[in-house]
C-alpha cells in the first residue's frame, strides 16, 4: 500500500489562492499578514492536513522549538517525588502554550553529565531549564560551555561570576523566610525544644531553610539538628537520631513534606502523639503528601507549579520572546523569589 505524499506549502498556497511566501509567513506565526488571507491559509492547512516541516524550518530560523529540562537527580528519585511532577507540570504548561517541545534529561553519574553535555552542545534545543543542582555539580559549567540560554530552578550556589556568569537567571521561593515562619509558629505554640531535620546540605534550599531555623531561635542547640536528604527515608533516619539524642524535644521543623512524613512514622512508632507530645511542620505543601499524613501536615507552602511556569517564561523571553513580531522583549530578571505562606493543619 503506497503512502500518500505529505501536503506541501505549494499545495496549501494553491488551495488558499495565495503565494507560497504568504503561506510560509502564516505557518511561521508572522503577524504581518492580513486576517482575510491568514484565514484562507488556516482553512487550507486544516483541509489538507498540512504539517510544517520543523527540520527545514529550523535551518532557516535556527530554532528547534524544543527546550531541555535537566534534573540533576536519578530517575528513581524524580519519579518518586511529587515535587518534580509539580514543577514539570508548570514548565510543560508554559512550553505547550507556545508550541515548544519539552525534552527531559536526568543525571545520575559522571557518564550522564557527559551525555547531557554532548546533547546540549549538539544543537538539538534552544535552551535549558535546570533544577535540583548540588553544590559540586559540573552541570552549570557544562551548560555554559554549550552556550545555551539557561534558567535555573533554585538560587545558584556557585559564585555567579564563575559558572553561571553575572546575573544567571533563576526562580526560587523564600526558603529562609518560610523556615523562620515555621519555627516562629512552633514557638507561638509554646514549644521550647524545637528540632530541625535538614534537607541535603549540598543544595542551597536546604542551607537557606537551616539558616531560617537558626534565625528564629536565640540560642540554637546543635544537638537538635539532624541532617536529612528531602526523602521519607532520610526523615525517618534523622528522627530516630534526634529522639535518641534529645528525647525531650517537643517540636520538629522538617525541611520538606516528604521528610516530615518519614519523621511522623517514627514518632508514631516511638509512641509520641502528634501534636500533643511533638508538633511537626514541613515545607512545600504538596497536597499528595501533606493532606495524606496522619495527622494532616502543617507546612510552609511554596507554589511549585508556578515556579516551573516562571522558569519556562523567563527562558522564552531570554531566547527572543514567546511570540515573533510582538515588539521589544522585556529582559528577564536575574532572579525571581516567590513568597511562602504557612498552611495550618493538625500536626502543629
Amino acid at each position: 500500500m503506497t503512502e500518500e505524499p505529505r501536503p506541501t506549502l505549494e499545495a496549501v498556497a494553491a488551495r488558499a489562492g495565495v503565494s507560497r511566501a504568504t503561506v510560509s509567513r502564516v505557518v511561521n506565526g508572522d503577524p504581518g499578514v492580513r486576517e482575510v488571507l491568514a484565514a484562507k491559509v488556516r482553512r487550507a492547512v486544516d483541509e489538507l492536513g498540512y504539517v510544517p516541516n520543523r527540520a527545514a524550518r529550523s535551518l532557516v530560523t535556527r530554532r528547534h522549538d524544543a527546550v531541555a529540562v535537566v534534573i540533576a537527580e536519578p530517575e528513581t528519585r524524580v519519579f518518586a517525588d511529587p515535587f518534580f511532577a509539580l514543577q514539570l507540570r508548570g514548565i510543560s504548561k508554559e512550553l505547550t502554550a507556545h508550541d515548544i517541545q519539552l525534552v527531559l534529561l536526568l543525571t545520575e553519574g559522571r557518564d550522564d553529565h557527559e551525555r547531557v553535555g554532548r546533547y546540549l552542545a549538539g544543537g538539538h534545543v534552544d535552551g535549558a531549564l535546570v533544577f535540583s543542582l548540588h553544590l559540586d555539580d559540573p552541570l552549570p559549567g557544562i551548560i555554559r560551555r554549550a552556550g545555551l540560554p539557561t534558567v535555573f530552578g533554585g538560587r545558584p550556589g556557585w559564585p555567579q561570576t564563575e559558572e553561571g556568569g553575572p546575573g544567571a537567571p533563576y526562580v526560587d521561593c523564600d526558603n529562609r523566610g518560610g523556615a523562620r515562619e515555621a519555627v516562629r509558629h512552633l514557638m507561638g505554640l509554646g514549644r521550647g525544644r524545637i528540632a530541625h531535620i535538614t534537607g541535603a546540605l549540598d543544595q542551597t534550599s536546604a542551607v537557606d531553610r537551616l539558616d531560617g531555623y537558626r534565625d528564629a531561635l536565640a540560642d540554637v542547640d546543635q544537638g537538635l539538628i539532624a541532617e536529612g536528604d528531602f526523602t521519607p527515608a532520610g526523615g525517618e533516619r534523622a528522627m530516630r537520631e534526634l529522639l535518641d539524642r534529645a528525647p525531650d524535644l517537643d517540636a520538629v521543623f522538617a525541611a520538606s513534606d516528604l521528610t516530615a512524613s518519614g519523621a511522623l512514622r517514627v514518632l508514631r512508632e516511638r509512641g509520641r502523639r502528634v501534636p500533643d507530645d511533638v508538633a511537626v511542620v514541613g515545607f512545600d505543601d504538596m497536597l499528595a503528601v501533606a493532606e495524606q499524613t496522619e495527622p494532616p501536615l502543617t507546612t510552609v507552602r511554596q507554589d511549585i507549579e508556578e515556579m516551573g511556569r516562571l522558569m519556562a517564561g523567563m527562558l522564552l523571553r531570554g531566547r527572543g520572546g514567546a511570540e515573533r513580531g510582538a515588539g521589544p522583549v522585556e529582559p528577564a530578571p536575574a532572579g525571581v523569589v516567590l513568597p511562602t505562606s504557612l498552611v495550618r493543619r493538625d500536626s502543629a
